[in-house]
């Protein structure tokens, strides 16, 4: 059973109806989906469903207007990120940027992460010493990878902002936003990167991701708000109902709306907020 605070058998007070609606949604996403698993293990036990990336940007977004952030700047790791980091840039009256993290893969085993790295006006490498131990990753592949994947962060970041400058990160609290987490690497490395450039603070907000992972993150951050960190985690995007891959093309759209927000006589020109 859920209580809603103030609110009478009548539900006649203002936002109360609102609540109930939300919660019975909610509920109803949990035990649908159940029941078409049921034979499987409960992976939703604990998790909230969003119905799609903006939907759960607007449930951070709400959480986040309670905190009364001063002089805020958004910070969305492409592509899956920008959605989410759209609707809390909105709400917040902030600049939307990105800030682009690319993984470093094993070799051979491209899909396996041996490490993450963002560029910037302070790049950061974040590698992972167990597995290139494991797998007898040499030095100089990881220079090689490294220098690579930096190539393709600056090629995305010219197409995402085209050609305008990175929003100024300094003195400003920053929230670094993706539709989820899983192991944290490529978001640690941008929290990491975003460190180096001075912020007054630094706030991680993502719809869901696995304790452990949170635990491990509030290092990272001054600040951690996570929807939902459901004991059960397979994949991020078993807590959407649309998960959709997003194209470049959807990315800009929403970066350029986000600018023509805050500079409407400006719209027209694609790139990142400022």
């Amino acid at each position: 059973m859920r209580i809603v605070p103030g609110a009478t058998h009548l539900f006649e007070e203002p936002g109360t109806l609102d609540q109930v609606v939300k919660l019975a949604k909610q509920w109803f996403q949990r035990h649908l989906k159940r029941s078409e698993h049921e034979d499987d293990e409960p992976w939703f036990e604990s998790g909230t469903v969003f119905a799609d990336r903006a939907e759960a940007g607007r449930e951070l977004a709400e959480r986040l207007l309670r905190h009364k952030i001063a002089n805020p700047v958004v910070l969305a790791l492409p592509r899956g990120g920008v959605p989410v980091a759209y609707e809390i840039a909105r709400a917040l009256q902030a600049p939307l940027d990105v800030i682009v993290v690319r993984k470093l893969g094993a070799p051979s085993h491209e899909e396996l992460g041996v490490g993450a790295v963002v560029d910037g006006d302070h790049p950061e490498g974040i590698f992972n010493e167990e597995i290139i131990a494991e797998l007898g990753v040499s030095r100089e592949y990881l220079e090689r990878e490294v220098e690579a994947q930096l190539k393709e962060v600056r090629r995305r970041e010219g197409v995402y902002r085209g050609g305008r400058p990175r929003v100024e990160l300094k003195g400003r609290t920053v929230i670094v936003v993706d539709d989820g987490i899983a192991t944290g690497g490529s978001i640690r490395a941008a929290l990491r990167a975003v460190r180096r450039a001075a912020p007054a603070r630094v706030i991680l907000a993502v719809p869901v991701a696995p304790a452990d992972t949170i635990r491990e993150l509030r290092r990272e951050a001054d600040e951690v708000v996570c929807l939902s960190s459901p004991a059960s985690f397979y994949a991020i995007g078993q807590f959407y109902h649309d998960f959709h891959q997003l194209d470049d093309e959807e990315v800009l759209r929403l970066l350029e709306a986000a600018r023509a927000a805050r500079h409407p006589s400006a719209s027209g020109t694609t790139g990142a907020t400022g």
